[in-house]
């Protein structure tokens, strides 16, 4: 019981750190190109990580089934969607492409019935998908909808990259469970390793004057929304299952607005406190069927 409140506990640090790293990434791209901004964050990462592994005298695995996943982690499930939703967001207003991200936890579900046989898709399941994405429809409103087709590559670039997320949990789900700190150290060497070359041959970061306010921003998403966040990733994706996991798509929006009044000031409104009543309504839903093991 203690392993899974840290779990939750654990899953909510995560949703804090991804719901503000929407607002660094604003302010990140205002000075920095979305490809180099993700090249800096994932460079920061890798050194906090190497760094511990050299500090605790930890090697890192070197065997073909742990390079496939620092490989698939590090380009599907960081430098891919990092860049296409960083590229997304110049085009596409935030409330729209938040519900776009809600493509995620969709992508997560059907896939993770096929590939993991321990979350096949039940109607409780499917319930617990729809209450969560009807709170984050009900945030951002459906006037947001009306906004589709107004920039489609931009669209595009958006659920793109939240299907990239769906497509790694499913895959990170099905390997092997290796030690976590050497995962997420291998997962943000590879995606440094190909957002660099790409950063440095599409947008020339040496060209750039970034403000100090960008630089700020793109060292906290390094430090906390990538290097932190990839330790915690790894662990609860493997305690709570994919699907459970996936479900974060809607709280990290909610969580988004609620900081927007911490930091700007803006108002609480009614419908946030019921949005993130129905999301984790919709987590309890779907993390007690899986717990249950019954299929429908």
């Amino acid at each position: 019981m203690q392993k899974l409140v840290a779990d939750y506990l654990l899953l909510l640090v995560l949703a804090l750190v991804w719901s503000v790293s929407f607002l660094l990434i604003k302010i990140g791209v205002a000075n920095i190109g979305p490809i180099t901004l993700t090249a800096a964050r994932m460079t920061i990462a890798a050194a906090i990580l190497v760094g511990g592994l050299v500090l605790t005298k930890t090697g890192l695995p070197l065997h073909p089934r742990a390079l496939l996943l620092y490989l698939v982690v590090g380009v599907v499930g960081n430098t891919f969607p990092f860049i296409l939703i960083g590229w997304g967001e110049l085009h596409v207003d935030s409330s729209l492409a938040a519900i776009m991200m809600g493509i995620m936890p969709l992508t997560t579900f059907v896939l993770a019935h096929y590939f993991i046989p321990q979350e096949p898709i039940t109607a409780r399941k499917a319930l617990g998908i729809g209450v969560g994405f009807g709170g984050l429809v009900l945030l951002v409103g459906w006037s947001a909808l009306g906004g589709i087709g107004a920039h489609v590559l931009g669209q595009l670039a958006v659920l793109g990259g939240a299907i990239s997320y769906g497509i790694t949990t499913v895959f990170v789900r099905t390997q092997p469970d290796f030690p976590k700190f050497q995962m997420a150290t291998g997962a943000v060497v590879a995606g440094m390793a190909t957002s660099l070359p790409l950063a440095f041959y599409l947008e020339n970061p040496l060209s750039m004057t970034p403000t100090a306010e960008s630089v700020w921003a793109a060292l906290l998403l390094g430090v906390f929304s990538t290097a932190l966040a990839s330790l915690i990733y790894f662990r609860v994706i493997r305690n709570l299952g994919a699907t459970t996991f996936s479900q974060l798509n809607y709280v990290v929006p909610v969580l988004g607005s609620i900081w927007g009044v911490i930091i700007l000031g803006e108002w609480l409104q009614a419908r946030a406190l019921i949005a993130l009543a129905l999301v984790l309504g919709g987590i309890y839903l779907v993390q007690t069927d899986r717990r249950s093991g019954v299929r429908r």
